[in-house]
């Protein structure tokens, strides 16, 4: 009897001692898209270079992770990937999916792009990306077929990345886009980037995420060569979501990023001012980054 007793007392004692990492949110807010990217010179091709670097330390980012989103008054979570192959992502945060909003533009221009012959990138395309324009993303949309066939297309672009995602084709709020509506994950998105900064035939969608319009420079716009797409808007209730995900160079590699956060206070500019917070506090923490190359 004495050894079950303290059998059941260890196991109180782990469970209570533990954290949640990546808390399912799938009912998030929706928000309105936009995006903000660190403006580049000319992309160049993939990096080729094979490197072997230590593997990250999931449980040191997760810890260090916490202290600051504990300041930053939101609901956050953040994925860390390397480029290609590389060591095991790191995961910290409670949020981990919800509204894809403008970020879902990156699959959607690259499912475009397959359909030009030779690829080539359009004006709507440009203004999707660099602007997150929304009457150019639904000009695409409509260009990939009606709403069903227009899904699919975009989902076998996630799914041929190792990332399959269902993707909304219904306009689920009127005043939105229908892919706009797309649930997808931290994780998904990381994983679908990781693979797309690789392939080849997607660096000119790649290229547009380092030209983006300077009013959205902020989060991880903030870091130097730094490719991504940002979305945000506000949930019924007016509170925003605010996420991107973008590739952006450390130390000798690259590393995928997926950050999204709803701040407490529900306001649009408390979302980017945390973003660009967490932005910083990676430039300072690279070490604890796994990092890759194709």
């Amino acid at each position: 009897m004495l050894v079950v007793i303290i059998c059941v007392l260890a196991a109180v004692g782990i469970v209570g001692g533990g954290y949640v990492i990546g808390r399912d949110i799938g009912s998030a807010p929706t928000s309105t898209e936009s995006s903000a990217v660190a403006p580049q010179p000319s992309a160049s091709p993939p990096l080729t270079a094979t490197l072997t670097p230590a593997p990250a330390d999931s449980g040191a980012f997760a810890t260090e992770f916490a202290a600051l989103a504990a300041e930053l008054n939101a609901q956050v979570g953040i994925v860390v990937r390397p480029v290609g192959a590389g060591p095991e992502p790191v995961t910290a945060g409670e949020w981990s999916t919800g509204t894809a909003w403008s970020t879902i533009k990156v699959p959607l221009a690259i499912a475009r792009l397959r359909e030009t012959d030779p690829p080539e990138v359009t004006e709507a395309m440009r203004a999707a990306i660099t602007q997150s324009d929304n009457d150019a993303a639904e000009s695409i949309w409509a260009s990939l077929g009606d709403p069903a066939t227009a899904a699919a297309k975009v989902e076998a672009v996630l799914s041929e990345a190792g990332a399959p995602t269902t993707v909304e084709s219904q306009k689920v709020r009127p005043e939105f886009t229908a892919f706009g509506q797309t649930i997808w994950s931290l994780t998904d998105q990381a994983t679908f980037l990781s693979s797309a900064a690789c392939n080849n035939g997607d660096q000119p969608i790649m290229d547009l995420m380092g030209q983006i319009a300077p009013d959205q420079l902020w989060g991880l716009g903030q870091i130097p060569g730094a490719k991504f797409k940002g979305g945000w808007g506000p949930s019924p209730e007016g509170n925003y979501l605010v996420r991107q995900f973008g590739v952006i160079p450390v130390n000798d590699g690259l590393a995928v990023v997926a950050v999204a956060l709803e701040p407490n206070s529900g306001a649009f500019d408390d979302g980017t001012q945390a973003l660009t917070r967490i932005a910083t506090w990676l430039q300072e923490r690279t070490d604890l980054l796994p990092v890759g190359n194709c």
